[in-house]
């Protein structure tokens, strides 16, 4: 095959079905670890009228106001959402980079953006209404706070595609796709993440001379590369949560208008409030990912006898 050749038939492989599965099982496994950072990230980023202290502070406050059981709910939804991301973007990044050349020689920083970004723009046309569920479902059962009280409007669900449904009957399909503009936009931060993963990964087995990097080195790598694509992208990923939640006050707004009122309101820190809870939760929860993806895809490829490169 010539070197700009195009083989769409290496979109469909063992070797790509592997990365994928490797990828959600990772996904799952992280998330499940450090979900309860999650769940301070989202009530800041939705609740207004919570103010944003130390990861510590906010666990104790959120457990003497609503129980433990508070920092995992919605856990499934979310495990669940997660399996079907991670799946979905994993395939596409592999399946696409076997496509437009899986010599390992043509793998580039400049590529593995543009396919990171492709990747993560079907991701989210297939993944968005999951998402949209998942954000409401962390807010049942909440004991919402002074000025946050009009949060408390959706019914419970009582999972993903029951709420999924429930939303396309009483709000249409419109609802379910609400964040798409900047999940859209925030591809560029896991394409900026892979690439700088990607990047650092090739550069660390040139310079050890070996294909099998250790666990601290892939977990190390991924928490480099995750840290700087969120602080790149955080002010997006505030609005998208606000977005999937359907609040009120940026129903039927464009984005740049809730950023200009949210810094108007708030102040320019608004932009980055809860980003140390975030940050705590997305990089460990990213470069376990990393870790576990690493090991699965390398273990079942050593175990069937591939001589395929991951």
């Amino acid at each position: 095959m010539s070197k700009n050749q195009v083989n769409w038939d290496n979109l469909f492989t063992y070797d790509t079905l592997v990365h994928a599965i490797a990828g959600s099982v990772g996904s799952v496994t992280a998330m499940t670890a450090f979900y309860p950072l999650d769940t301070i990230r989202s009530r800041l980023q939705v609740e207004d009228s919570r103010q944003a202290k130390g990861v510590f502070e906010m666990l104790r406050e959120l457990v003497n106001e609503e129980g433990f059981e508070s920092l995992y709910r919605g856990l499934e939804p979310v495990l669940t959402s997660l399996c079907a991301s991670g799946f979905v973007y994993f395939y596409s990044f592999h399946g696409l980079r076997s496509v437009f050349g899986g010599d390992k020689k043509q793998h580039s920083a400049a590529k593995d953006l543009l396919l990171g970004a492709i990747a993560g723009a079907i991701n989210v046309f297939l993944t968005t209404p999951f998402w949209v569920v998942n954000t409401r479902m962390k807010m049942q059962g909440a004991k919402l706070r002074k000025g946050d009280e009009v949060l408390r409007k959706y019914p419970e669900y009582r999972g993903i595609l029951d709420g999924v449904f429930r939303i396309y009957a009483t709000e249409g399909p419109k609802a379910l796709w609400s964040s798409t503009l900047p999940s859209l936009i925030l591809v560029c931060n896991p394409a900026l993440q892979f690439m700088i993963y990607e990047n650092l990964k090739r550069r660390a087995q040139v310079i050890l001379g070996t294909d099998t990097l250790n666990a601290m080195i892939i977990f190390s790598l991924g928490a480099v590369a995750k840290s700087i694509s969120t602080v790149v992208t955080y002010p997006l990923q505030i609005v998208q949560s606000k977005l999937r939640y359907g609040s009120d006050d940026v129903k039927n707004k464009a984005m740049l208008q809730i950023f200009a009122e949210m810094i108007k309101k708030y102040g320019f820190s608004s932009l980055y409030k809860g980003i140390e809870a975030k940050l705590m939760q997305t990089v460990l929860t990213t470069a376990l990912m990393y870790l576990c993806y690493e090991k699965i895809a390398l273990f079942v490829f050593q175990i069937l006898g591939s001589k395929k490169s991951h």
